[in-house]
Parts: C-alpha cells; structure tokens; sequence
C-alpha cells in the first residue's frame, strides 16, 4: 500500500514548512540564472519547437540565423532540448559563439542539446523563472514556429513590451504561412471587431521569411540603443 501523502492529507503545519523551503528553490534559481546570464552580455533568444527535425527548412533556417547573429556577437539563449531549440545552439556552436540552453525538468522530456556550451546550460524546475531569464536578458527575440510553449513566450514578450514592464525589444516571427493566421486573428478579431488591442500593438513584432531581414532587423535596432538587461 502506498503510504505517500497526499497534498490534500497533510496538515496546514506540513504545507507550510513546504511552501518555505520552496521560496528557497526559487530564490536559488533566480540567482543562478543571474549570475550565470550576466557575465556573457548581449544575447539573442530564439524559441520553436522541440518537434522540429534536422532535415526540416525551419531546423536550417534557425541555425543560419543564429550562425549570423552569433557572428555579429550576440550570444544566443534557447530552452535548450532539441528541435529548434538545437538548430539555435548548433548555430552559435558552429559559428565559435555563445550558447546558452535554459532547459526544463520534466517528467518525460526533455534532455538537452549537445550544443550548449557547459558552463551556459542552466536547468530550471519552473517555468516563470526560466522565462524571466529569456525575457530579462534578451536583445531581441526570434520565434520560429512551435506550439504552446512557443506561443506563451511570444505573448509574455510583447505583453511587457506593450505595458512597458520592459524595454522596446525587437521581436520577429519568423515563416509567413506560419504566422498568417495568427497575425490575421489579431488584425481583424481582437483589434478591429473587438478593440482589444490598437495598431501599434501590431507593430510591436516583425514577420518575414528573410534569414537576413531577421538578423539586420535586431541589428539595426542596437545600432540606435545601448544593450542592456531589459529590467
């Protein structure tokens, strides 16, 4: 017989003690985030599927972009499993440039990729913190196709730009037909039958086919404005 409790059997003292000695786990997370992302300097995040295969034209794309930015010296964050998230460490890798994997404890998923430099993979057990660590030390944001995860990032990023809870940031989407749909819902449905967002929300993020246009969009952005952590 299984004798584990559960959290609806213990007492009010048990769920207590718990909860305090997770503020600790949190707290340790964050600072380790911090100190570890503050010593490599302006980076790019790139976010996608963990799906994605390596013959795939998204998997090629995400690390001729990431190979560029990476040559420009951004360091390049990703969630650190496979799919995307290695075609970006791959880039970087491949070009001699930073690769930093933030990667997340789950039940059944996911390993890390073998891109990651060792002293840049950092392994977090909740999301929110992990997020942080992509949104505070981001110059910028590339968004591949993916599903919900990627989908979460994407909104958390303009979400704080819009309520300016962050520095402007350059965020692009990157593959049209993607996208499309999307970006139509948000035009016609939530901004102009509903008016839940105004046009300049729009405008907050960027979407292109284009490796180039991708990477000279952030570029060109930190021409005009000092890297820094964005809160």
């Amino acid at each position: 017989m299984n004798s584990k409790k559960r959290p609806f059997d213990k007492t009010w003292a048990e769920v207590e003690a718990e909860s305090s000695w997770q503020i600790f786990t949190i707290m340790g997370e964050f600072v380790k985030g911090f100190e570890t992302l503050n010593r490599i300097g302006p980076c790019v995040s790139i976010f996608g599927s963990a799906r994605t295969k390596q013959e795939h034209l998204y998997y090629q794309k995400a690390v001729e972009i990431s190979q560029q930015l990476s040559q420009l010296g951004y360091g390049i964050i990703t969630g650190g499993g496979p799919g995307i998230m290695e075609a970006a460490n791959k880039g970087a890798k491949n070009s001699g440039g930073k690769s930093v994997g933030l990667n997340i404890i789950l039940p059944h998923e996911q390993t890390f990729n073998q891109f990651i430099d060792t002293d840049k993979l950092l392994n977090f057990d909740y999301f929110f913190v992990r997020k942080v660590m992509f949104v505070k030390y981001a110059q910028g944001f590339v968004v591949m196709p993916g599903g919900f995860g990627t989908l979460d990032e994407f909104f958390e990023a303009i979400t704080l730009i819009q309520t300016e809870k962050t520095h402007t940031f350059p965020v692009v989407l990157f593959g049209t037909k993607y996208w499309t749909g999307l970006v139509e819902w948000l035009k016609n449905t939530v901004m102009e039958q509903e008016n839940n967002i105004e046009l300049r929300d729009i405008e907050l993020f960027k979407v292109t086919d284009s490796v180039e246009e991708t990477v000279n969009h952030i570029d060109e952005f930190y021409r005009k404005y000092l890297h820094k952590p964005n809160f």
